[in-house]
């Protein structure tokens, strides 16, 4: 269904309500004695402005409010006119006072808005430039496996009699591999496209397993043996699934980062996936490295900190952002066996 109309609709209604209550101050301003200040409430149409109004609608509503007051005061005609002059100036500066720091929060809003925009986009490409070697390394799988089909294939059509048979099987075992290579490359198109914000209900245990699939080579490839404990029934999450993935996918590259010095046997995560007592999805991921000192844990979810010598600082402050716009929240604990837990709660809208 076409939403447009009715926002069009609640826009002018709103619009309408301005008009009444800023017309219905000025009448009350217009028929009490001057020393009564009725234009100040004025303000309150100005703010009620500023909820939904352009920076130039803020602006024609704060000057039609001044103009509304000038008007009450030139037609009111019991009280002291100098006390009437006097509430009519302090009317005006508040109007404009309030006026000026809504535009400036507007624009504080924007600003941060953009901020949060760019420190998105550099979390994504310096997650991209981590995950090189990891790309690598899983394309690099079926196109080796497709090289060493393609020679069989050859080989068995050279034969004598050809057999055709063993070639058919090569090449169906080549256009498998390659369906593989073309998987790795959609999720990393997935994991790292700049794409709108577009929530909708999804499984949470479907979007972990799947960044988990994304990264399975690197974690072999560090010896790093993993756990995924899920709750079972857990209900759907409106939320954005690539940007869902990209938190899960910082905690787990936070997590692997944590284990370097660890000894091989040792190196361990654990992922969870649970309901909390208030309804709220929480997803966390556990490890067994160094720990946390407590300046690292009230840093770490700052922009830019790090204690990787060729780390941005990035990848932490990027999920608390996204984990913060679906009004959720993100922090760090000490384990007490040893390690780090990363966790954040994400809270569940209404099902559909």
């Amino acid at each position: 269904m076409d939403r447009r109309p009715f926002a069009t609709t609640t826009h002018w209604l709103r619009l309408g309500g301005l008009c009444a209550l800023a017309l219905g101050i000025a009448l009350l301003d217009t028929f009490t004695d001057r020393e009564i200040a009725i234009g100040v409430f004025q303000v309150v149409v100005v703010l009620l402005a500023a909820g939904f109004l352009s920076t130039r609608g803020v602006t024609v509503t704060a000057l039609g409010c001044a103009l509304l007051v000038l008007c009450s005061y030139a037609a009111t005609r019991t009280g002291d006119r100098d006390a009437g002059l006097v509430n009519c100036i302090i009317s005006l500066m508040a109007i404009v006072a309030v006026a000026a720091l809504a535009l400036r929060l507007d624009a504080a809003k924007r600003a941060a808005d953009a901020a949060r925009t760019r420190l998105t986009q550099a979390g994504r490409l310096s997650q991209l430039g981590e995950l090189a070697a990891s790309i690598a390394h899983e394309v690099n799988q079926p196109l080796t496996a497709i090289a060493a089909s393609g020679n069989a294939c050859q080989r068995w059509l050279s034969n004598e009699p050809p057999q055709v048979e063993r070639a058919v099987q090569a090449a169906q075992r080549v256009i498998d591999d390659a369906h593989r290579a073309s998987a790795v490359i959609a999720r990393v198109r997935g994991l790292v496209r700049q794409a709108e914000v577009a929530k909708d209900w999804l499984n949470v245990a479907d979007t972990v397993e799947q960044v988990l699939d994304f990264i399975r080579g690197e974690l072999a490839q560090r010896q790093v043996a993993v756990e995924l404990q899920l709750q079972e029934g857990l209900p759907p999450l409106l939320a954005d699934q690539s940007q869902l993935q990209q938190v899960v996918l910082n905690l787990l590259l936070n997590a692997l980062d944590a284990l370097e010095g660890v000894a091989p046997e040792a190196r361990r995560l654990v992922v969870k996936v649970a309901q909390d007592t208030a309804g709220a999805i929480r997803l966390g991921v556990e490890d067994s490295g160094r720990g946390l000192t407590p300046g690292a844990r009230e840093q770490m979810f700052e922009a830019f900190y790090t204690t990787k010598p060729q780390g941005m600082g990035l990848g932490l402050a990027l999920s608390r952002s996204i984990v913060e716009a679906h009004g959720g929240r993100i922090w760090a604990t000490s384990l007490p066996e040893g390690g780090t837990g990363v966790y954040c709660s994400l809270p569940k809208d209404q099902e559909p």
